[in-house]
């Protein structure tokens, strides 16, 4: 795979692979909708792994008169002014807009395929990848509860994060698509360091902030309140969160998720681990779903995605936003963009820059009342 070192230039368009996810859901829409604004053709150099006569089914569909992919054969043909588009399939595809089906899964993948094997080439910077039905893209080349799990597996990368990104939240999970009744017992130190060492760094590396603050949320309801609801925060996230600060990581915690994301104490900080799914995703959709993007922290790929799913029920009529789409875009290109420059200044090892560990603060405003 080429590095990112060998795409420093700043003043070039980012290259993004588009996968085009379900055709039977709002996919294409978004990816239209986004690809019309001149402002992020100005940006990027698009690239659609898709099919090109269920594009076109879908402009039409929309009414989309004055917008058209170029069709290429490879992608050193594409062209940096306007969206193109790659054949992956060349037999006609039967589209049943807001039904799941077999074919539609297949050419999910097949999509899949294609942009990480232009990645894997250097033809491409990033991928952004359009919502899939996670059932029928099921196979035995896909058989992975998302996006996330499928990348960490492909490029045999056991210690990952997905982490969801808007303007003023970043919250990662550390436990993941596990059922709930098991999540207690998956929780350890080892495991809740590692996905903080994976947040700080990603931090740094990806979003350029050179001493990251991180919270993290308790398991129990009050933070355990002193061991009354529960001892995971005294026995597991405590002594974690003193051994992160001892290696010089702004970590602070464990937080009660009702107080922290009712007051504006979420704001004080770069990134926000919560304990299980839901505990960080329903805080994170309440407050930034129109704009949310799916980022895999850890990767050596770069890889976005919209934060909502393949929204079957309004596929085809137009009322598809395509702002968390478009927000997927500008991440993946600041997120390269940053690790280019990032890898630059830490490739030379007389430069003091961003690669300095950075001191533990001693910062008053965030040693607060953890239980609530």
């Amino acid at each position: 795979m080429t590095s990112v070192l060998n795409r420093a230039k700043s003043d070039s368009h980012v290259r993004i692979g588009f996968t085009h996810g379900d055709i039977n859901g709002i996919g294409y829409e978004i990816i239209i909708k986004s690809l019309i604004d001149n402002q992020i053709n100005d940006l990027i150099t698009p690239i659609v792994f898709g099919i090109s006569k269920v594009a076109s089914y879908h402009r039409k569909t929309l009414g989309l008169k004055d917008f058209n992919f170029n069709l290429i054969k490879r992608v050193d043909a594409a062209n940096p002014k306007r969206p193109n588009i790659i054949n992956i399939y060349d037999r006609e595809v039967k589209i049943d807009l807001g039904t799941m089906t077999d074919i539609a899964g297949q050419m999910a993948y097949l999509s899949l395929k294609a942009a990480i094997n232009a990645l894997d080439h250097g033809e491409i910077d990033a991928i952004v990848t359009a919502p899939i039905n996670k059932k029928n893209i099921q196979s035995k080349d896909f058989n992975f509860p998302g996006h996330t799990e499928f990348f960490a597996n492909y490029y045999n990368v056991h210690d990952y994060l997905m982490l969801m990104v808007s303007n003023s939240l970043r919250i990662g999970v550390i436990t993941g698509h596990i059922p709930l009744r098991e999540v207690s017992s998956a929780l350890n130190e080892d495991l809740v360091m590692r996905k903080i060492r994976i947040m700080h760094d990603s931090l740094r590396r990806d979003f350029a902030i050179q001493k990251p603050k991180i919270a993290i949320l308790g398991l129990n309801p009050h933070a355990g309140d002193n061991g009354l609801l529960g001892n995971e925060e005294q026995e597991i996230l405590t002594p974690v969160i003193n051994k992160a600060q001892e290696d010089n990581m702004l970590v602070y915690g464990p937080y009660a998720s009702d107080g922290f994301f009712g007051s504006p104490n979420y704001k004080k900080f770069d990134g926000i681990l919560a304990i299980y799914h839901d505990q960080g995703m329903i805080p994170f959709k309440t407050l930034a779903f129109d704009n949310g993007v799916n980022f895999t922290a850890g990767l050596p790929i770069v890889r976005t995605s919209p934060a909502h799913g393949t929204a079957f029920d309004i596929a085809g009529q137009d009322k598809a936003d395509p702002g968390s789409m478009r927000a997927a875009i500008y991440l993946a290109c600041d997120i390269f963009r940053n690790r280019v420059e990032y890898d630059r200044l830490n490739a030379n090892p007389l430069h003091p820059g961003k690669d300095q560990q950075p001191d533990t603060a001693d910062d008053e405003s965030l040693e607060e009342n953890h239980t609530e």
